[in-house]
């Protein structure tokens, strides 16, 4: 899949969720300058977009202007297969090289060495890395090193506190939104990799990192918000690949971590997000408290 069609993808699933949350049936559309500016694309983006919804009857067309013909449902989505950017793969490898317990706190590393195993350049590694020192989480040192710091429990608090208040805003959005949205398609995608996965955890519970990051990226994308976005690769990396977790519970913890995500994700498969927002305080507060208590071990 290139870039330029997984753009595609995503500037039509946003304009299905703009249309099932901001318009009814017989109301015309702003003209494409505004949809590319509100979905940060091209015109030629979005132009190919409203296309596609025309073809599919979302969308007719009146003279000049796109005027909705129908309410959008769930099927209407279109899967956008992952697309791994540089900054991506960097990620990847140095999170997988944490959660194997190839790197831990205090330990030295190049530039070189990550760019290699990545597969890019030098200079990406270099802006991944800056980007995360900022949370003091790595440290730059002389000719291209780095070395993994460990942190406090305030860090932590701080950090979850964060988290909590950006999941439990994003998911009451959720109460707001039309039962056709693309969005519940997606829960529903979300929770059949759950119950997929369960049976296996005994034997493959090092795909559970993965898939975490991927429910709260889903819940967390409801803000509408690239900051809160940005925020959850520090996240991303602190909770589910964390280098101080105890690797003997792992499994155990993973288990009870997908079946708390479950209780959210049938909640709201159901529709019912009050439910479903107070089983992700639960998680989150279990979340809150294992990680202190690795942090503590470690103290």
């Amino acid at each position: 899949m290139s870039k330029p069609d997984t753009r595609f993808k995503n500037t039509t699933n946003r304009l299905l969720r703009l249309v099932a949350e901001h318009y009814e049936v017989g109301d015309a559309l702003p003209v494409e300058e505004s949809l590319a500016s509100l979905c940060e694309v091209s015109r030629t983006t979005v132009r190919a977009a409203l296309a596609h919804l025309e073809d599919i009857e979302v969308l007719k067309r009146r003279q000049r202007v796109k005027i909705v013909n129908r309410r959008p449902s769930a099927g209407d989505a279109l899967t956008v297969p992952e697309f791994e950017s540089h900054s991506e793969r960097i990620e990847k490898t140095f999170m997988e090289r944490v959660l194997r317990g190839n790197l831990v706190a205090g330990q030295h590393f190049t530039e070189t060495e990550l760019a290699r195993e990545a597969g890019v350049a030098n200079a990406s590694v270099r802006e991944f890395l800056i980007g995360f020192s900022r949370y003091r989480l790595i440290e730059k040192r002389p000719r291209g090193g780095w070395r993994l710091c460990a942190f406090d429990a305030r860090f932590a608090e701080e950090l979850a506190d964060m988290r909590d208040m950006l999941e439990l805003q994003a998911i009451a959005k959720l109460g707001l939104v039309f039962g056709n949205d693309p969005v519940w398609g997606a829960i529903s995608q979300m929770r059949a990799k759950h119950d997929q996965l369960r049976p296996l955890m005994r034997s493959q519970y090092n795909e559970f990192p993965a898939l975490d990051r991927q429910f709260h990226y889903l819940i967390i994308e409801r803000l509408g918000n690239r900051f809160a976005r940005g925020f959850y690769d520090v996240i991303s990396f602190i909770f589910h690949y964390h280098y101080q977790w105890d690797r003997q519970d792992e499994m155990q913890r993973n288990l009870n971590a997908l079946n708390e995500h479950l209780a959210v994700l049938e909640a709201l498969d159901q529709r019912e997000v009050p439910k479903a927002s107070t089983h992700l305080r639960t998680h989150l507060a279990t979340a809150r408290r294992t990680l202190l208590e690795a942090i503590r071990a470690k103290g």
